[in-house]
């Protein structure tokens, strides 16, 4: 099992590499069928983008892409694209329409540093540069690779994966839902990302439908552990350990899985997905350290 500093040194190492890319994708320089980028436009996408983060998604579809021999350039564009459209939610989400935050990474929100019209047209311009990154012939895919990621990466961002978890989110402030309820919204608005991460990496990696099927599965265990252990520590850290708000969810009557059963439910829960998660890669042996390590950093983390 790998170490918790060489973990920590893997996941920095693979997050400056993913920032690079991402920041060499959101340079002036005009591409093939632009007309232009406004420069006030652009500088906001990178104040959204480039502003530290951990790049876990991104981190687990190029250490999927792995396991079979597959983290080169395609690995890293795939992992930029879904980075942008996990940096486009963050930057919708903090909208006063929406969460309303002031600070997100430690930095003011998009819309506060830029302003809300620019935010949301920040958010649009990552999401469609994602599939822009994807079918780049600059992303060194198969034909069928490529189509399967902009499938996948469509059908978990949109109104049955991300998107719609958020609608589901905001619905939940007027009408509580029951148990069921809650797993369905946080394995939309979190969860669908990570498990595509974690299956994309699969697909750039030409896995056999059945690893990448279970490479899914995994993907979904660690995707509800990242929601639980984040409902902990929005219950639990201080904003100044998180760079963002924290007790908000509470306040505004969000639910959760700690409000409904409680804080030490919860942390016996999150032993039971890094379990489960840890389970489901036995078939790859010891070149799946680095997931299983990263499963217990999604349960453990403490930002």
């Amino acid at each position: 099992m790998m170490d918790d500093i060489a973990f920590s040194a893997r996941l920095e190492r693979r997050a400056q590499t993913v920032t690079d890319t991402l920041r060499a994708l959101l340079d002036g320089r005009i591409r093939d069928g632009e007309i232009d980028r406004p420069n006030r436009l652009l500088q906001a996408m990178r104040h959204g983008v480039l502003n530290g983060g951990k790049r876990l998604r991104p981190f687990l579809l190029i250490e999927t892409a792995a396991l079979f021999g597959a983290d080169g350039d395609a690995a890293l564009r795939a992992a930029a694209a879904l980075e942008c459209v996990h940096c486009y939610s963050l930057i919708h989400d903090d909208l006063p329409a929406m969460d309303d935050d002031d600070l997100r990474r430690g930095q003011p929100t998009v819309h506060r540093a830029f302003d809300e019209a620019t935010a949301i047209l920040a958010g649009d311009s990552l999401l469609t540069l994602a599939f822009d990154i994807v079918a780049d012939p600059a992303t060194p895919l198969a034909a069928q690779a490529r189509t399967a990621l902009i499938l996948g990466l469509a059908r978990a961002s949109g109104v049955g994966g991300m998107a719609g978890g958020q609608m589901l989110d905001l619905e939940a402030e007027r009408v509580r839902p029951d148990e069921r309820g809650i797993i369905r919204l946080q394995a939309m608005k979190t969860g669908a990302l990570i498990r595509f991460a974690c299956e994309a990496g699969a697909v750039v990696g030409d896995a056999a439908p059945s690893d990448r099927e279970r490479l899914a599965e995994f993907g979904s265990a660690i995707g509800l552990a990242f929601q639980i252990a984040d409902d902990l520590l929005d219950v639990t850290a201080s904003s100044e350990r998180m760079g963002k708000a924290t007790g908000k969810d509470a306040g505004a009557g969000k639910a959760t899985l700690v409000a409904l059963h409680g804080v030490d439910w919860a942390r016996r829960q999150l032993d039971s997905l890094v379990e489960e998660a840890c389970d489901l890669l036995h078939p790859f042996g010891g070149t799946a350290d680095v997931l299983r390590a990263a499963a217990s950093f999604v349960a453990d983390r403490s930002s």
